[in-house]
């Protein structure tokens, strides 16, 4: 890192947990002032005592950004990297899943990350500077049943990254995308427990619960911190990648939906649910 390096500003949303909390701590061992941002600010405990500074967030909730943004650049007068963690997973077949809640997985996924997005421009621009990392998924560039819903946020996100990359670059804003496989996190027992909650007593039932059991057990899923490691080579590398996929099974997933034509990944997804 360069010799100012430790005055650099770094946003990380969704830092109450897993992949954000790991986020955090990777950018701290960097030498960031890091703002960890969620709506459980108790949970952020840990990461205040490593050194993070903590806000409240709810980016489904626009004064809520809007504050969040002020007080960091009021205090720092600059934001060098916002991380877009903060989403979740919620699955169900297209069918069952409840409009309201569809809405809700779009407004957390992908408005509000955007509108987050659009509030630390600004700043970004006057520098001619800085470094949006979009935390997708392997889900972004595949897909399986019963996860429709979750796979369009994060499909849609994938393309607004890319619109953005080329709208900023001008401006000397990168954007990266990160793209996490099976990980450790509270993540799947979440997405697990909202698929039995909206599928009960669902015409879908054999897709149902052998998907709901992978995400209860995802075998050999990795440490947060390979993601972690992913963020800090976009936010500190000279010449980053536009895409990060993290970690081999990530990889390998996703060179696979590239590979097969449509009949042989139906084949490939309907096999591995069974």
């Amino acid at each position: 890192m360069s010799s100012d390096s430790k005055e650099k500003v770094a946003l990380v949303t969704g830092a109450s947990s897993g992949i954000g909390k790991s986020i955090v701590q990777q950018l701290l061992q960097d030498g960031w002032i890091v703002y960890g941002a969620a709506r459980r600010v108790e949970k952020m405990a840990d990461i205040a005592a490593a050194g993070a500074k903590i806000l409240s967030l709810d980016i489904t909730d626009e004064a809520s950004m809007t504050a969040a943004v002020q007080t960091l650049l009021s205090t720092e007068g600059r934001i060098d990297a916002l991380v877009n963690n903060a989403g979740y997973g919620s699955y169900g077949a297209i069918e069952d899943v409840p409009l309201p809640e569809a809405k809700r997985q779009f407004e957390v996924n992908v408005f509000g990350l955007i509108r987050l997005t659009q509030l630390v421009l600004p700043a970004m621009r006057a520098a001619r500077s800085g470094t949006i990392v979009n935390i997708s998924s392997m889900g972004g560039r595949i897909w399986m049943p019963i996860g429709g819903w979750y796979h369009a946020t994060k499909h849609a996100l994938e393309v607004l990254s890319d619109a953005l990359r080329v709208e900023t670059k001008p401006f000397g804003i990168r954007v990266v995308v990160v793209q996490p496989g099976t990980i450790q996190s509270e993540w799947s027992s979440i997405a697990a427990q909202t698929l039995r909650d909206t599928s009960k007593g669902s015409l879908y039932s054999a897709l149902v619960e052998p998907m709901a059991r992978i995400l209860n057990h995802y075998p050999n899923a990795s440490s947060p911190d390979v993601v972690a490691k992913a963020v800090s080579q976009a936010v500190n590398g000279r010449n980053p990648k536009k895409r990060y996929a993290t970690p081999m099974d990530a990889k390998l997933l996703i060179f696979l939906r590239w590979l097969l034509p449509d009949w042989a990944w139906e084949r490939l997804i309907a096999a591995a649910i069974r």
